[in-house]
């Protein structure tokens, strides 16, 4: 129904937003992922939040992103069996989309259970639904590619080659991954995960 509002923020809070419009102010629940992007923003500015309405029978629901990209991520997580639109939410709040993503595409259980809320199973289930969608969206540029994830699973093949359980050497590689630079190289990735381990 809207694709996005653009307005001047006159509130936010770490869970909402309200954006007025010409004197209507649409009040938007949001991610922390956008609560502070919105806090980058210079306050005299214009801003956009893409949006997505939620319909129920109490209650429309209009949830506001930073970007297509995220809202796109919460529209696949709200498409699992059992995922709500607050979960999605919390998912989004507790870890970046870029998180997300890569958690999905590598099947990080642990990861996602680190989401208040989220089980094994659901972290298996939001695995299991989503793997090949956002595979598909990343071949085709509509999605968030993780930008290490051919060498962290090059990397991660490795390390279970080497006998380490695989659970344990995805925590290792999740772990040393945030503190490398995008271009490192796999024997690098592998020399310090091995330092973790």
């Amino acid at each position: 129904m809207y694709e996005h509002i653009t307005g001047r923020l006159s509130e936010s809070t770490p869970a909402t937003a309200v954006i007025d419009c010409q004197g209507v102010g649409y009040l938007m629940h949001i991610s922390l992922y956008t609560f502070t992007a919105l806090g980058k923003k210079d306050k005299s500015q214009a801003v956009t939040l893409y949006t997505h309405l939620v319909v129920r029978e109490d209650a429309h629901l209009l949830f506001g992103f930073s970007g297509k990209k995220e809202r796109k991520l919460f529209r696949l997580l709200i498409g699992v069996n059992g995922v709500g639109a607050n979960t999605a939410r919390m998912i989004l709040s507790t870890l970046s989309p870029e998180e997300v993503t890569e958690a999905i595409l590598g099947g990080q259980v642990e990861t996602l259970k680190s989401v208040k809320g989220i089980g094994a199973k659901s972290a298996q289930r939001i695995i299991l639904d989503l793997k090949d969608q956002l595979r598909k969206g990343a071949e085709q540029g509509d999605i968030l590619a993780p930008t290490h994830n051919t060498t962290r699973t090059e990397a991660l093949s490795a390390l279970t080659m080497l006998g380490f359980p695989e659970s344990t050497a995805d925590r290792a590689l999740t772990k040393v991954l945030r503190a490398l630079p995008a271009d490192t190289s796999v024997e690098n990735l592998i020399k310090e995960a091995l330092k973790a381990l």
